[in-house]
């Protein structure tokens, strides 16, 4: 049989040692030897002896995660094998974390992380209540985390003398010693009259960066997994 859908960057090869490779722009491939942590929902293929457990978000993060519709609906990944993870056909990236840094991530864009990260989902200081996306999960310690994110991301550094406003609905992340506040753009009488539809932005000040996508975040959809 043949077809460029056999094509050698198309097909599988085995892992040569353990932890997360992306498997190609869209999905990241992960081999198991012990555990890891994903996306609830987020696997479309594994080989081995692998277990899948979803994980409890503790109490503090579950109360968080109820009031805000944000959070980390996580499974344990556990055993010897390997395990493909996607989300919609999302581009995927894999970020190395060192000791020392500090990245906070929206939810939404975590695919899968080694287990010797830590994460703690936090309100963004200076954002309140308002605006949907503001409670995020801030990572530490050493290890992979796989992200993803619709459309190909901007990143944007972030100086002293250069603030940045972004989109809440459109931020991915950001190095979490930047210091956050909300700006709004408008007038409340401009608000009133309809405005431009872009009337509160997320403003990142000090020296990092942050990660933006190409689009807002769309009505939830209910998960077929």
């Amino acid at each position: 049989m043949r077809s460029d859908l056999f094509a050698t960057e198309n097909t599988a090869q085995p892992a040569t040692e353990p932890g997360m490779t992306l498997q190609n722009a869209k999905s990241i491939k992960y081999a198991v030897n012990g555990e890891c942590l994903a996306r609830q929902g987020s696997m479309i293929a594994f080989r081995g002896n692998l277990q899948f457990e979803v994980k409890g978000q503790g109490v503090g993060k579950f109360l968080k995660r109820a009031l805000t519709g944000e959070g980390l609906p996580l499974m344990t990944v556990r055993g010897q094998g390997e395990a493909w993870f996607a989300h919609e056909a999302a581009n995927c990236f894999i970020i190395d974390i060192d000791p020392g840094d500090s990245l906070t991530i929206n939810g939404r864009n975590v695919l899968v992380f080694d287990a010797t990260l830590s994460y703690e989902i936090k309100v963004v200081k200076g954002a309140g209540m308002v605006g949907g996306g503001l409670f995020n999960s801030v990572f530490t310690g050493h290890g992979k985390l796989g992200v993803m994110c619709e459309g190909s991301p901007i990143v944007i550094p972030v100086t002293p003398q250069a603030p940045v406003y972004v989109d809440t609905d459109a931020v991915v992340g950001w190095s979490a010693q930047l210091q956050t506040s909300l700006h709004r753009s408008q007038s409340f009488g401009s608000m009133l009259r309809g405005g431009s539809g872009e009337a509160v932005q997320l403003m990142l000040q000090g020296e990092g960066f942050v990660i933006v996508r190409p689009s807002e975040s769309q009505p939830h959809q209910p998960s077929a997994h």
